[in-house]
């Protein structure tokens, strides 16, 4: 039976301490967020705002040229979902292939993808800039979904397999002996079975192509099409020190990607448990 003494007392307050310290940063930046301009510089930056003002945002938002914000979160969510949905048909169906095989060109190609993972996709910038240039995908969002799934397609892969390999084969040949066909049996009964792997490759590919500043600078410079990570960037130099709209930019930034998050934080806690339902 739980007894709650003194030493749980003591072990909720160092977790509520802690969960204070990791939160200390949201107020300070939620804080500043909506302060009004004039009580910026009168204030100190641990003091709540006085007259919370929605202004900042409201600002940010509606700027044009190369500070279009709303642009540039419409453009990184197409990249981002593009990228997902790529990394996820392509990845598992690698990866259930690699899985299932005996042959031994299989190990040898799960390993070249275990290798991919460990070199960084900068040594192949410039061959990978050039290749785009000459198929017209430089500056366009469906190069940018080209180059992030081919990039992150190793990452993909080597999750998808782990979970593939610790799949028992009794679902796919209790289908098959049903009359299901190969493709049937993947989409139909292997596919659900890894809805754990696909929303851990889902977050973790999706905070990495969310988040991508430099490959979206190389790639999609001078265009119409920025990311929001660069239009941030261009942003915050035209605005110096007032960091209660950099702070507006940053919330911004930081809301779909943490409410994708809330959505598939059950898949990846799943994930990351190994467990299969």
């Amino acid at each position: 039976m739980f007894r709650y003494t003194r030493a749980t007392a003591v072990r909720e307050g160092v977790v509520w301490c802690v969960a204070l310290l990791t939160l200390l940063p949201f107020y300070f930046l939620v804080a500043t967020a909506l302060k009004p301009d004039d009580e910026l510089l009168s204030t100190s930056t641990s003091a709540p705002p006085s007259h919370p003002t929605l202004s900042n945002f409201t600002e940010v938002l509606t700027a044009g040229g190369d500070n279009n914000i709303l642009l540039a979160l419409l453009n990184s969510v197409i990249i981002t979902v593009g990228s997902i949905a790529g990394l996820v048909a392509f990845g598992s169906l690698a990866a259930y292939v690699l899985a299932r095989t005996t042959a031994r060109w299989g190990t040898i190609t799960f390993y070249l993808f275990l290798i991919a993972i460990l070199l960084p996709t900068q040594l192949g910038l410039v061959p990978l800039y050039i290749g785009a240039r000459q198929v017209g995908l430089v500056g366009s969002l469906g190069g940018m979904i080209v180059l992030y799934v081919g990039s992150l397609m190793p990452l993909a892969v080597f999750l998808y397999a782990g979970f593939f390999r610790g799949l028992p084969r009794d679902y796919e040949e209790a289908a098959a002996l049903d009359g299901a066909s190969p493709g049937r049996v993947f989409v139909q009964v292997v596919l659900p079975l890894m809805a754990p792997a696909t929303g851990t490759v889902a977050i973790l590919t999706g905070l990495i192509v969310w988040n991508d500043f430099f490959s979206a600078l190389i790639f999609l410079g001078g265009s119409d099409n920025q990311t929001l990570p660069v239009s941030m960037y261009y942003y915050v130099g035209s605005l110096v020190s007032a960091w209660n709209k950099v702070f507006a930019i940053v919330i911004i930034s930081m809301v779909p990607i943490l409410a994708f998050y809330l959505f598939a934080q059950k898949k990846f806690i799943q994930g990351f448990a190994g467990g299969i339902k």
